[in-house]
Formats: C-alpha cells, sequence, structure tokens
C-alpha cells in the first residue's frame, strides 16, 4: 500500500475552510482506491493542516488528482494556502482503518 502523509500551512484564519475543502467531494477517492483518508488539526497550531492517506497504490494516488473534483478542490484551496508543505510517501504495512 502506498501512504502519503501531508501538512499544509493555511494563512491566518483560514484552517477551518480549508479543512471544509478538503473534506468536500470524498466519494470519488474510494472509486479510484483511496482505502484512507484523514484530515486532522491541532488546537495550538492554527496554520497547520495535516492529511493521512493510504492508497492501493501510487498509481492511485496519482489518478485522484485528476478527479474534477479534486481539481476543483484544490483550486478553491490554493489562495488561501501559504505555499508551505511538507509531504512523505510511505509504505503502509497495515493498522486500523485500513
Amino acid at each position: 500500500m502506498y501512504g502519503y502523509i501531508n501538512a499544509i500551512e493555511v494563512r491566518p484564519g483560514h484552517r477551518d475552510e480549508v479543512v471544509a475543502i478538503l473534506l468536500d467531494g470524498l466519494d470519488g477517492l474510494r472509486e479510484v482506491g483511496c482505502l484512507q483518508y484523514t484530515v486532522a488539526v491541532d488546537h495550538a497550531d492554527e496554520v497547520t493542516i495535516r492529511v493521512t492517506e493510504a492508497w492501493e497504490s501510487e498509481q492511485a494516488h496519482r489518478a485522484s488528482l485528476e478527479l474534477p473534483e479534486a481539481e476543483a478542490a484544490i483550486a478553491r484551496a490554493m489562495p488561501l494556502l501559504t505555499g508551505r508543505f511538507e509531504s512523505t510517501a510511505t509504505e503502509v504495512r497495515g493498522g486500523f482503518g485500513l
């Protein structure tokens, strides 16, 4: 399994708006091979959103970025972001919720 872990920095005051965008329209992700998608925030850090994903394959993850819903969400979110991202690709070995 392919994993992808992100830390996304948003402009101050826009965290909840970006979280809503990230959670909107998730139905198509399962169809292309998403096994787990979690959006989380830290109450002590008002500008960082963490997204954890598990996919059947790296190709499935790439295909998800071409979904019309994903392209629209990215376009809506981009003006609200600072441009600072941390992303790590992983090999998922197991766990709950997969």
